[in-house]
């Protein structure tokens, strides 16, 4: 999976968007980079923190919008460079994945928009502590593999099970929930699907 493929696909994607001004918003980063079998793209492992919805969750980097942010893309940029230190500016912008409905017990109205962009320079991550517990980079491709896919359940509703996908080097996190919709969304609008251990016969 290259970047040019990547590129052409989300330059043509027909991004769903909301606006609705009563609505709650924040904004993620989707940072790719070139890696040696195919793109990567850059996760975090959010910091376990008491009242965060999030907590502990592996997400992209991103957050709430802020009056000064001018745009959700601008919210993307700010919060990747304060949560990581990866500075986007000069990054070349890909496009829009469709925005989402995040958490409810978060905000019952939050909407969530997710900004590709792609990152030529190596920038070390300046992790800030109180937000994020660690960061990585990852093949997408790999994520295809249909032996990393999992079912996931959250301690707030251990009865359900939620699908998930094996990341990190040892594999020990899981992504699921909102940051799985959006690799779902991503990988569809690349042409592919995410395995699910509920689709396996």
């Amino acid at each position: 999976m290259k970047i040019n493929h990547v590129r052409e696909r989300l330059a043509a994607h027909a991004t769903r968007t909301s606006h609705a001004s009563d609505e709650a918003h924040a904004a993620v980063a989707v940072v790719f980079r070139e890696g040696r079998s195919s793109v990567e793209i850059l996760l975090i492992e959010r910091a376990e923190r008491e009242g965060d919805p999030w907590s502990g969750h592996m997400a992209f980097p991103g957050g709430r919008f802020e009056p000064q942010d001018d745009s959700s893309a601008t919210t993307a940029r700010r919060e990747t460079y304060e949560e990581v230190g990866v500075e986007l500016s000069q990054a070349e912008y890909l496009g829009r994945l469709d925005d989402i409905a995040g958490n409810p017990r978060a905000s019952a109205t939050l909407v969530v928009a997710a900004h590709a962009f792609y990152l030529t320079d190596h920038q070390p991550f300046a992790l800030e502590p109180s937000e994020v517990q660690e960061a990585f980079w990852f093949p997408l491709a790999e994520m295809l593999e249909e032996s990393r896919s999992v079912e996931f359940s959250s301690p707030h509703r251990p009865e359900q099970r939620f699908d998930g996908v094996l990341v990190g080097v040892p594999e020990r996190h899981v992504v699921w929930g909102l940051t799985f919709r959006f690799l779902e969304n991503l990988l569809d609008v690349l042409g592919h699907s995410l395995p699910r251990v509920s689709s396996r016969s």
